[in-house]
């Protein structure tokens, strides 16, 4: 718990909030599992990510004919409503370290790699080509996702009582 306390994202504190109250417990009820990041060096936090099996639909309209044929291999089909539901790995949560600068010592893009590595793992031992996740609609944000072979799909408004409903934009990327 030292640990995770000296953990500081001011520029998304949902993120600083979901490691100090979520997940640990998310990870014990086998909800999602959180991964440290730490450094060579200095054996500090630098960042994490959390990682999840979730549902999803997608929409055929909102992706590519190529991005369909690859769905329907994995996927059940309503052609009602031209819906692909299938399991694909979430990434949860991704987030930086701002304590005493320790953000420095890692890029995004390595952040997210690291993330990558272990879905290619699972993948490789439990099938399936979808990940997604779920971004606030900031550009620089969005645009990070696209740099990293993220394509956005879809919106989806946040259903929280604690707060005021929200869109978030999703995004997917194909093993």
């Amino acid at each position: 718990a030292r640990v995770l306390s000296g953990f500081s994202c001011p520029r998304n504190p949902d993120v600083e909030r979901f490691l100090k109250k979520n997940a640990v417990e998310f990870t014990k009820k086998s909800q999602s599992v959180t991964y440290l990041v730490f450094s060579v060096e200095g054996k500090e936090l630098v960042g994490y990510f959390t990682l999840a099996l979730k549902p999803l639909s997608v929409r055929g309209e909102t992706v590519s004919n190529t991005t369909k044929r690859k769905l329907l291999r994995i996927s059940e089909l309503d052609e009602n409503s031209d819906t692909y539901t299938m399991s694909a790995y979430l990434i949860a949560q991704l987030g930086k370290n701002y304590t005493n600068g320790v953000n420095n010592k890692i890029t995004g893009r390595e952040l997210i790699e690291l993330a990558w590595t272990v879905i290619e793992d699972a993948q490789y031992m439990l099938g399936g080509i979808v990940t997604f996740l779920e971004a606030e609609n900031e550009e620089k944000l969005l645009s990070f996702y696209r740099d990293n072979r993220f394509s956005q799909f879809d919106t989806r408004q946040t259903a929280s009582d604690a707060e005021e409903s929200h869109e978030l934009i999703q995004l997917l990327r194909l093993l």
